[in-house]
């Protein structure tokens, strides 16, 4: 039915965030730093563990993760869970369904996007501990990742630049969601 409204997701006092950005600008410390400092009732829905361990599929337009990161996050907003979607979501491929999402949901929803530069992409990569991905995965490939600024539209994301901590960032968007001010259910 076109011109129908999207069926709604979550509660009033369910959050949404959104954290987006190039490979290796600190999106997934930033998503287990907001669920080691809330605690339970957080779902973390990864791109990269969707994608790549559940499906083993390549990133690519029209794939089917995209839909399968927009089915677990309703699910889990439509369970009580606050909910953190994480990875690059390039917005060309990923920008539809995540607008879709936040439209939907009828709690609080908060849109980041880590403005990290090339240099600090690579510089942060190799800090990371596990050799078998910086083997398969290579300065070169961050360069073909890498997409300059690339917001979704409508302003509908807030951009942190490099310079923020990660403790910084966790607190901000702790505050900005209000999930600083809700108590974690223990399940």
């Amino acid at each position: 039915m076109t011109g129908a409204a999207p069926r709604t997701v979550g509660t009033r006092n369910t959050r949404l965030i959104v954290v987006r950005g190039n490979s290796a600008s600190g999106k997934s410390s930033v998503a287990a730093g907001l669920r080691e400092r809330f605690g339970r009732n957080l779902a973390v829905v990864g791109q990269d563990n969707l994608r790549r361990i559940v499906l083993r599929e390549r990133d690519r337009p029209g794939g089917a993760n995209i839909g399968l990161i927009d089915l677990t996050a309703r699910y889990a907003l439509d369970n009580g869970f606050h909910v953190v979607v994480e990875g690059i979501l390039y917005a060309d491929r990923y920008g539809p369904m995540l607008r879709d999402l936040v439209r939907a949901h009828r709690g609080v929803s908060r849109c980041y996007y880590l403005d990290v530069p090339y240099d600090e992409t690579v510089r942060r990569h190799a800090t990371k501990p596990d050799t078998e991905y910086l083997r398969h995965v290579t300065p070169g490939h961050l360069t073909d990742w890498f997409r300059e600024k690339d917001l979704l539209p409508d302003a509908l994301e807030t951009v942190i630049d490099a310079d923020s901590t990660l403790d910084g960032t966790v607190d901000r968007i702790l505050r900005e969601s209000g999930l600083d001010r809700i108590q974690p259910i223990d399940r």
